[in-house]
């Protein structure tokens, strides 16, 4: 009997999608380790795409998700120091096209749905308040030291474990140390303001309450930075995220993420923006502005070590400009889970085998989505006014030819790649050729049911 252990890690959307897909495919030993005392109600604003939604919708939990999401009308993009409209990409074609209605929402209501379908299953067990230390052994069953807050520490030993812990993943640095690699982490040059309004704080300027009340996500763009926002939570919320040039951590080099950041510089930063951005920033309490530093690593050459395998930012952190950071993680949950439930047994041979299955399904798919944002951004965020100018004169031109965006999350044959791949049919498609490549020996059609 496979005894899976997952580690999840704030807000967990990877793990806790995980965990569930598993579920759903008939594992009956399934253990997440948070360090947090609870789920909480953090993070902002997430895109919640067709090919997120689809599988969300497998696992049971995609009506209460969309329940207090906001289907997206258009993108809307305007030039940053005018208002001017450059361009906009119709988004309400996404359910006939795809089956599902591109959706944006908080993080919270994501995380807290996928939680509570992991509640209804009996094979899961939450470990909150409880760090993960040192990995043990790696095979032939890994085990790891997991250490409660408030209790002494144990050990967990397990057939497979699955580091779904983020982009400051331990796992992921203890398996580079095993095998004599670094990581090294990449600074983008740019940093993110992330800003929630709510409907209160709007109610008084009617133009800037006839956005929340609207359907669209609109992107102001200037030069080196941008500003999108949409409604969420029901329209009770208006979800904003800058990019600007990082000033903050680059002056500070550290290992620091995230930071307090200063409204007044906030505001000059984005003066020559047009009024409504001007208005929007201005409701921003002092005490609440927040700077993200935007960082990824260099591409792993590999995701597994033994039994043990990395999932979601652990392996490949995706920077936000085509919003599929966390719907990568969850086409990830989606796919081991499909290959595990193919398992002939529980040697430790075979779960090594399944998890290169895992590895080849994936690794493509998501290297060219993390490529695909960086280059979004770097379009985007034309830096001198020559370049800017040329990109906001590419936006015009496929407002009237439809041809490529610099914005590639709007752009329609990116669309069609990212939001039409259904992943499940693409393990039933080559799980059995890519399992012959991986061993010697045969999958066995009946699964891993003996082993349940």
């Amino acid at each position: 009997m496979l005894h899976l252990t997952l580690l999840c890690h704030l807000p967990g959307m990877g793990g806790l999608a995980t965990a569930l897909a598993l579920a759903k495919e008939g594992f009956r030993h399934i253990d997440l380790y948070e360090a947090a005392a609870d789920l909480g109600f953090v993070g902002a604003g997430i895109q919640l795409a067709p090919n997120m939604a689809r599988i969300l919708d497998r696992l049971g939990v995609w009506e209460d998700v969309a329940r207090d999401a906001v289907a997206v009308g258009e993108i809307v993009v305007r030039r940053g120091v005018t208002n001017e409209q450059l361009v906009s990409f119709p988004m309400d074609t996404m359910a006939s096209k795809y089956g599902y209605a591109h959706h944006v929402g908080h993080r919270a209501s994501l995380t807290q749905a996928l939680y509570a379908g992991c509640q209804r299953e009996p094979a899961i067990r939450t470990h909150f308040a409880t760090r993960v230390g040192e990995i043990l052994t790696w095979d032939p069953r890994p085990s790891l030291l997991a250490i409660p807050q408030h209790s002494a520490a144990y050990t967990v030993q397990c057939d497979l474990l699955i580091g779904a812990d983020g982009v400051k993943s331990q796992v992921r640095d203890s398996m580079l140390q095993r095998q004599g690699l670094t990581a090294r982490i990449v600074d983008t040059g740019q940093a993110a303001y992330r800003i929630m309004l709510t409907r209160e704080q709007l109610a008084h300027d009617t133009e800037l309450l006839a956005l929340l009340d609207d359907s669209d996500v609109t992107r102001w763009v200037g030069a080196g930075r941008q500003m999108i926002a949409y409604p969420i939570c029901s329209r009770q919320i208006y979800n904003i995220s800058t990019t600007q040039p990082d000033t903050n951590f680059a002056a500070a080099p550290s290992v620091t993420y995230t930071t307090r950041g200063s409204k007044t510089q906030m505001q000059t930063t984005f003066a020559d923006f047009a009024d409504p951005v001007q208005r929007l920033l201005a409701l921003v309490p002092g005490d609440e502005v927040c700077e993200w530093r935007l960082r990824v690593h260099e591409p792993l050459s590999s995701w597994i070590e033994g039994q043990v395998a990395l999932l979601g930012d652990a392996c490949h952190p995706t920077l936000p400009h085509v919003g599929q950071g966390a719907a990568q993680a969850v086409e990830d949950a989606a796919v081991l889970a499909a290959v595990l439930a193919r398992l002939p047994d529980a040697r430790p041979q075979s779960v090594r085998r399944v998890l290169r299955v895992y590895e080849q399904m994936r690794m493509a798919r998501v290297s060219w989505t993390v490529e695909l944002a960086e280059a979004s951004g770097k379009a985007i965020l034309m830096a001198d006014g020559a370049a800017s100018a040329a990109r906001d004169r590419q936006f015009a031109a496929c407002a009237e030819s439809a041809g490529p965006s610099p914005d590639r999350w709007g752009d329609p044959e990116v669309q069609r790649a990212v939001y039409g791949f259904d992943v499940i049919a693409d393990v039933a498609l080559r799980f059995d050729c890519l399992w012959k490549e991986s061993g010697p020996s045969s999958v066995v059609e009946e699964g891993p049911r003996s082993l349940l």
